[in-house]
């Protein structure tokens, strides 16, 4: 289980790299403002916090648990890096507007609108079942987080595009497919 844990510490640190690096050519926002790319900081809360939660009472120790874990971190990351390149240059920080925006509706697109937010929960809760339970309430805090960006950014993307953006989400979920 230890090499799994120190594979999980080593995939989140190569997800901080690629998303950091990732964020370069994308399209100025709305308001010119650069900031740290929300998978980054999450790559880094959860490295931290691996750190710090290595052990104790909440620490897992079950194959059944780490398997599970390993199947939604290995999940999670995939979508949210597969939605990041289908972005492209449309991708950007949440609740920000871009200049000249595109409607993108393919790709993981086409059964969530935001599967960035998805992936990324995936991927937290993933390490909390590899690692220590107590990473459930970071799973809770990042939901909760996710589900008011993605609000806004609906209402955002309802204002931009009133004749397309209701119709994609009448026919698509918001965070998990099929369910919500």
């Amino acid at each position: 289980m230890h090499t799994l844990k120190v594979a999980l510490l080593v995939a989140w640190v190569l997800f901080g790299v690629y998303w950091l690096a990732s964020a370069r050519g994308v399209k100025q926002g709305r308001g010119g403002r650069r900031r740290i790319p929300l998978g980054s900081l999450t790559a880094l809360a959860v490295i931290l916090l691996l750190r710090a939660f290595g052990g104790g009472s909440l620490a897992v120790h079950s194959i059944v648990l780490g398997a599970v874990g390993a199947v939604a971190f290995a999940a999670g990351i995939a979508t949210a890096v597969w939605a990041r390149v289908h972005l492209g240059r449309n991708w950007g920080m949440p609740m920000t507007r871009k200049e000249e925006p595109e409607l993108v509706t393919s790709g993981p697109y086409r059964l969530i609108r935001h599967p960035i937010y998805s992936g990324l929960l995936a991927a937290v809760l993933g390490t909390a079942l590899l690692t220590n339970l107590i990473g459930l309430v970071i799973v809770a805090i990042l939901g909760a987080y996710f589900y008011y960006s993605a609000s806004v950014e609906e209402r955002n993307l309802t204002v931009t595009f009133p004749a397309a953006y209701p119709a994609y989400r009448a026919r698509t979920k918001m965070l998990i497919p099929f369910v919500i």
